[in-house]
């Protein structure tokens, strides 16, 4: 082990037991061995092999033996068993601007945020606003330096990379060199992550040197990465790539369904062509070599006698048989849209009051919005116990009276404890007009145990619908360990809803089981999970998911009427 590695690891077991809160003392001797060795030009196994590792200032007999250990074997027990025990995110937590070991060891133990993601998160739904030590000027420049950490991580939350997608497209729209233009890629595909942009666009050969210039030109761009004249790359100040293709635009169809895909769809595309003695590329539909005329890409699937694939369903999971027999679904496009639940306030975590609310929600057009803080059980984030779950009670038959062209659900975010049973006794629960039931804690169980827990919570006669039902978080939590073709059929079976949490960090339930839920007639909804008024408007990005799993009108409770809907809560309650 050489010296630069032997210096981390020491700097690491500082940090280890700081975070455990172990004697400070201790901790410091490990910074000071390691500020020592760095200054120092001797040799480290030399100081080793001599035993003069115990004579630098500040290495102990102890110290001098762990490194001892570590130069000569290349590991050191002692140190696996401090990394072993405290979550391998904290560290990437560390890399964020402005926190330390001690208000990192506040947020992991108060609030149990273990990555930048999970606590990005709790930023935004203000768990760090009254936290001790900390407020909300504290909660805002931890934000901007979380932002500032994503900039050089691989992949972007879906919104991140739409804005700037658009915004560079719009710039390039100015372009009079250029014919047609199109966003292209994952983005166009609505996918949850997105790695980089991809536009597509079209112009005469001798305008590309100049169009390309033109890209590269951007005022938000960081770097040139590629530049050529059909395809240049260039980084943004957000950190995301941005690749530009130009190409002829009697082959623009082509090149736009291609860098759309998946790759998995485009090889499934290219092997139906062959069926019909044609070739398929990115550069266009070839008959005997010949060009087929395809201006644009509705005519590529009517040339293989298919109907319009929608890029949010090009996964290669089924839809291009469909396509061929004309059994697509009719996927939700977000109208009618009459309201949303999933809503939290200032009775709770959320940043605006329940009448600021309302009136938002009013302004947005919307027939009934419904209301749900946090259960008594989630302490952490303000849960409502019995008596002010009365109060808010009271404040919403208040507003129902003050504001006749809204209806206001009384519901409640209720925690699912770890055998299943919800926080609230049955007569309680009996009481709100929907309960949406959550795991917010506990995530380790077996699959065994987790499956077994939320379907449990699914029986329960008051539950209406499931929240984010895996408790991903996009780039910060991996879904828990659980049975979804259980916990669909459990819901199916007791015709309860499934949420789709449309909060960007979330999108949560997964497209990939719509296919599933559909086939058990579950229902979702749309639920923006909103903390802010300003997240009222997620739930367009569960749109995206909506149509991606294949979800129709029919399957969309946000798209009932305020009628529907309490005919629909009556039913699930029977």
């Amino acid at each position: 082990m050489d010296k630069k590695e032997l210096i981390k690891i020491l700097e690491e077991i500082g940090i280890l037991l700081e975070l455990k809160g172990e004697n400070p003392f201790k901790a410091r001797a490990y910074y000071n061995a390691a500020r020592q060795l760095e200054t120092m030009n001797t040799d480290i196994e030399d100081l080793v092999s001599s035993g003069k590792i115990a004579d630098v200032k500040g290495v102990g007999k102890a110290l001098a033996d762990k490194i001892s250990t570590l130069v000569t074997t290349g590991e050191l027990p002692y140190y696996q068993e401090l990394k072993s025990s405290v979550p391998a995110g904290l560290f990437d937590i560390l890399k964020i601007p402005g926190l330390g070991t001690k208000k990192v060891k506040v947020i992991y133990e108060k609030l149990g945020v273990t990555s930048p993601g999970e606590l990005e998160y709790a930023c935004r739904e203000n768990r760090l606003r009254d936290l001790s030590g900390f407020g909300q000027k504290s909660q805002d420049n931890i934000l901007k330096n979380i932002g500032q950490f994503k900039r050089y991580r691989q992949y972007f939350l879906f919104p991140i990379a739409e804005l700037e997608a658009r915004n560079l497209l719009k710039y390039l729209q100015e372009n009079k060199n250029i014919i047609r233009i199109e966003i292209a890629g994952s983005l166009r595909r609505k996918m949850e992550i997105i790695k980089e942009i991809d536009i597509v666009a079209s112009c005469e050969k001798e305008k590309r040197d100049s169009v390309m210039d033109y890209l590269i030109a951007y005022p938000e761009i960081m770097e040139t990465v590629v530049r050529d004249s059909t395809k240049s790359t260039i980084k943004l100040q957000s950190g995301i790539n941005a690749d530009l293709n130009l190409i002829d635009d009697a082959r623009f169809p082509f090149a736009l369904h291609h860098s759309t895909g998946n790759k998995e769809h485009n090889t499934a595309m290219q092997s139906l062509a062959q069926t019909k003695n044609l070739n398929m590329n990115e550069y266009g539909l070839f008959q005997d070599d010949k060009l087929l005329t395809c201006k644009d890409e509705s005519d590529i699937f009517k040339k293989l006698d298919m109907v319009y694939i929608v890029p949010e369903l090009r996964e290669n999971c089924g839809e291009i048989e469909a396509g061929q027999k004309n059994r697509l679904p009719d996927l939700y496009d977000g109208t009618p849209f009459n309201g949303i639940f999933h809503i939290h306030t200032t009775y709770s975590d959320g940043a605006h009051t329940l009448e600021e609310i309302v009136r938002a929600c009013r302004d947005a057009g919307w027939q009934y919005i419904g209301i749900s803080d946090h259960s008594k059980s989630a302490f952490y984030a303000n849960g409502l116990t019995e008596e002010r779950v009365i109060e808010q009670h009271r404040e919403i038959d208040t507003l129902n009276q003050k504001y006749p062209d809204i209806t206001i659900f009384k519901g409640i975010e209720a925690d699912i404890l770890s055998d299943g049973r919800i926080d609230y006794d049955d007569e309680f629960l009996s009481g709100f007009d929907f309960v949406i039931a959550s795991v917010h804690s506990i995530f380790n169980l077996s699959e065994h145990d987790m499956t077994a827990r939320i379907c449990r919570a699914l029986e329960h006669p008051s539950v209406t619908m499931l929240g984010h039902p895996t408790g991903r978080l996009l780039l910060g939590r991996e879904p828990y360990a659980i049975d979804m073709e259980k916990v669909i059929e459990t819901a199916g079976r007791y015709s309860k809803i499934i949420e789709i949490n449309s909060s960007p960090y979330r999108l949560d339930l997964d497209w990939r089981w719509g296919s599933l839920a559909r086939h058990h007639n579950v229902k979702t909804a749309l639920n923006p999970d909103a903390h802010a008024i300003d997240g009222l408007q997620d739930y367009r990005y569960g749109i995206n998911i909506a149509r991606k799993a294949g979800f129709e009108q029919a399957d969309v409770i946000n798209s009932l009427d305020v009628h529907q809907v309490k005919e629909l809560f009556s039913k699930i309650h029977q």
